[in-house]
């Protein structure tokens, strides 16, 4: 890589004064701080993405197993649902009932555990938003 010599130049010219050091550690400081904020707020996003693909592996292997297991234990030459009528499409639902009803299921599960997980994530985050609340009024 090629060194700009101007651009060295110009970098070294500066030569940055502080009338205050107060001030220029308060500022430090303050930025400092919102480095850390930043940080912090970055790892906590991190960590929610991290629970949430596991939340997602598991609900996948819960729903999987179950509708596998309903699958092989329904005849496979019996379909789940008959009608009296020989319209097309209700032919093409009786053939493909089994199939059906597996994605309704898994779907109806993955919903259900998605919503349990949801319910648990809130309720965790209501208990520390009310710990922080009265961490805060103690303290003022």
């Amino acid at each position: 890589m090629i060194k700009d010599k101007t651009l060295e130049e110009l970098f070294l010219a500066q030569k940055p004064k502080f009338d205050d050091k107060a001030d220029f550690m308060a500022s430090l400081t303050k930025r400092l701080d919102a480095v850390e904020y930043v940080k912090q707020h970055q790892e906590a996003t991190i960590c929610r993405y991290k629970m949430a693909i596991a939340a997602a592996f598991v609900v996948g292997i819960i729903s999987g197993a179950v509708t596998i297991a309903v699958l092989l234990s329904t005849p496979s030459n019996v379909p789940l649902f008959t009608f009296k009528v020989q319209a097309g499409w209700l032919l093409w639902f009786i053939d493909n009932s089994r199939i059906i009803a597996a994605t309704a299921l898994a779907l109806i599960m993955s919903l259900g555990i998605i919503s349990v997980f949801n319910n648990v994530q809130e309720i965790m985050s209501m208990r520390t938003h009310i710990k922080d609340s009265a961490f805060n009024a103690k303290n003022e």
